[in-house]
């Protein structure tokens, strides 16, 4: 079932139109403090916008610039975990296409599988494993949706050819991978991160696909980055909590704005 909210309502609260849209995760939300011309509003505020229940998710949607490129930036999402539907996450989603977005950036925090990622890492997602069973096209299809997306480049190759070239320009250190996305809100078990490295999953989220879904729904161009902020269970040694995942996040947080904003300049000419 479509989630009930007012689609044009909430877009009345966004004078103007935006290019790219930021959907920015647990600890990484800094980044929107950083734009040009800011105008922010918290989601709390906004009638039949999904409140974010989770510490490090801030709760506010900010418009502004960089350079040349009009962007929306959400100041954290909310989860299937928290209790709301697929079709409630992808709200943020829904909103930026109707401001005109056609370019959407997902991030989040991920605990990494595969060795070859270290805490802090920031890793270009080039393919992910839905583990969540859930889709948020499901139910009657909406008139701006695709009713089959295609999948098969679900990560759109130019744009990570860009986010490679802004990375490589400013030093910073950028790793492909899969990424796995789950239900939550409790972190694998050793057994289970064994398994989803066998399945070729580099890192896993508890976010990301469902927006990313629907972004292809309707027919946004996808850029997914992840900050790889621990080892799963079974891979590292010491215990998972959420408090350890913000605190690296924020520490991983000048990479992540520097390559941000380069990719975001950058992107005049990918429009």
């Amino acid at each position: 079932m479509q989630s009930s909210f007012n689609l044009d309502l909430l877009a009345s609260h966004f004078p103007g139109s935006v290019d790219a849209a930021l959907i920015l995760g647990s600890g990484l939300g800094a980044f929107a403090d950083s734009l040009e011309d800011a105008q922010s509003l918290k989601t709390s505020d906004l009638p039949g916008y999904p409140v974010s229940t989770v510490a490090g998710h801030a709760g506010r949607i900010v418009t502004g610039r960089v350079g040349q490129t009009r962007v929306i930036a959400f100041q954290g999402r909310v989860h299937l975990y928290e209790g709301y539907a697929p079709q409630q996450v992808v709200i943020p989603v829904r909103l930026a296409h109707r401001l005109g977005a056609r370019i959407l950036i997902v991030t989040n925090a991920s605990g990494a599988f595969n060795k070859r990622f270290r805490p802090g890492d920031l890793l270009l997602i080039d393919d992910h494993i839905n583990l969540q069973f859930r889709n948020p096209l499901h139910g009657p299809k909406l008139d701006s949706d695709s009713r089959w997306p295609d999948l098969g480049y679900a990560y759109d190759r130019a744009l990570c050819e860009l986010a490679e070239t802004a990375a490589m320009d400013l030093n910073i250190p950028l790793k492909r991978g899969v990424l796995a996305a789950l239900t939550g809100p409790t972190y694998e078990t050793p057994a289970e991160s064994r398994m989803l490295l066998r399945m070729g999953a580099d890192a896993g989220c508890m976010s990301t696909v469902p927006e990313v879904i629907a972004a292809l729904g309707l027919g946004l161009r996808v850029l997914g980055i992840s900050c790889v902020t621990n080892y799963a269970a079974g891979i590292g040694d010491s215990p998972l909590d959420h408090d350890h995942v913000q605190r690296v996040a924020a520490a991983a947080g000048m990479n992540f704005s520097r390559l941000l904003r380069g990719i975001l300049e950058r992107m005049k000419d990918e429009g």
